[in-house]
């Protein structure tokens, strides 16, 4: 497994995330995308962390993968992104990819900001 993928995945998704224990099925997944999306893009240093984790937010929202965003959206937190800044991502993910995954997206980005104690 690539050093760079897990020191970039560690750094964006924290250690508790990385550490938690992963099925024995599900090791090659993992092995992939720490390899592939952490080492190989991630990594890259073309856009900062910070656009590159404001970029999976509207993804994300767009291809309403709830579960994937909320994981994303503590991760732009803890990258610097504001609650603000997360509003306006999705308010602009909302005008391309329709009202339906705009507001999954809002609601799952509420539910996170919350239990940071970060929106009420």
């Amino acid at each position: 497994m690539s050093n760079e993928g897990e020191a970039t995945r560690r750094a964006v998704l924290g250690d508790a995330h990385v550490d938690r224990e992963v099925p024995e099925f599900s090791a090659p997944f993992y092995e992939y995308v720490t390899e592939s999306a952490w080492g190989r893009v991630w990594s890259r240093p073309g856009l900062d962390r910070r656009t590159r984790c404001c970029l999976t937010i509207a993804l994300l929202a767009a291809m309403r993968c709830e579960e994937e965003l909320a994981m994303h959206v503590a991760a732009a937190v803890r990258a610097g992104v504001t609650p603000a800044e997360i509003q306006e991502v999705l308010l602009h993910t909302t005008v391309y990819a329709g009202a339906p995954a705009g507001n999954a997206g809002f609601a799952v980005a509420h539910r996170v900001l919350a239990e940071l104690g970060l929106v009420r």
